[in-house]
């Protein structure tokens, strides 16, 4: 008598929960990237309202390379929209910019969080229908044994 291809069942779910488990990960990467993000906007929130005209800061050159500047004015700020487009704005109005980004990355954290519920309920009923196949293979076992005590 043969098991009933139990193993390759369980084989299946193992498989299923590791992808979900890889899903899992990439989703809490992301998370993590966009909770730097927001770091950094906190970062130029906080540098825009303490830094004043004829500052001195140091200014990336790429490579890792900065340069000292001094601020002409404070007031004009450039700050990215998306798509590739950035705008001059005032202070306030880039501090407004920032603080409409965060919120959109807040948003879209919450989004991943859903996501990451989702896997969560799908793992859980994977791991259900595994712990409903290791007792249907044990049932089994156990009628195997019964059938060959009873010969």
């Amino acid at each position: 008598m043969s098991l009933g291809g139990g193993g390759g069942a369980m084989q299946q779910i193992q498989e299923q929960l590791q992808l979900l488990e890889q899903e899992k990960q990439a989703i809490n990467a992301e998370i993590q990237n966009i909770r730097d993000e927001q770091s950094e906007i906190d970062e130029a929130i906080e540098a825009i309202e303490t830094l004043g005209t004829g500052s001195t800061v140091q200014v990336p050159v790429g490579g890792d390379a900065y340069v000292r500047a001094e601020i002409q004015d404070i007031e004009e700020v450039v700050v990215t929209l998306g798509g590739g487009y950035a705008a001059e704005r005032d202070s306030d109005g880039a501090i407004d910019s920032l603080e409409h980004k965060k919120g959109a990355l807040d948003d879209r954290i919450d989004e991943l969080r859903e996501e990451i519920q989702t896997i969560e309920s799908e793992t859980d009923d994977l791991e259900a229908r595994a712990q409903q196949a290791q007792q249907q293979q044990m049932q089994q076992l156990q009628q195997m044994q019964q059938q060959q005590d009873d010969e």
